[in-house]
């Protein structure tokens, strides 16, 4: 049997029995595409505007990376700040919770460095 489990800003995740699932519901908050690269450029770089974002992130659209940045904040892992009204600009900066994640990018990082090579992620 399954049970929907739901956390505090934890997205729905389907366990098996009646444990509470920590690596599926983290996979879920961290597990999207352009997640883990969106929370690296914000460790990296600290604050950042959304067309520095995604000036710093190769490929990205500005539709995923707006869709991105909602779920990441929604799950409260980004902060989303207005600077100005006129012209509108916002701010995007990681709260306590996504900061926590530095020693989990760091380690895939690391992994990444050890197990693959650049050509493999093309």
């Amino acid at each position: 049997m399954s049970r929907r489990i739901e956390e505090d800003h934890c997205v729905a995740s389907w366990c098996a029995d009646d444990e509470w699932c920590s690596v599926t519901c983290t996979a879920h908050l961290i597990g999207q595409k352009w997640h883990p690269v969106i929370i690296h450029r914000l460790l990296d770089h600290g604050p950042l505007g959304f067309n520095a974002l995604k000036d710093d992130i190769e490929s990205i659209s500005s539709t995923v990376l707006s869709t991105s940045l909602e779920d990441l904040e929604e799950n409260g892992l980004v902060n989303r700040r207005i600077v100005s009204e006129k012209p509108f600009r916002v701010e995007y900066s990681l709260t306590d919770r996504g900061s926590s994640l530095e020693s989990v990018i760091t380690s895939m990082g690391e992994w990444g460095d050890k197990h693959l090579r650049e050509s493999s992620c093309n």
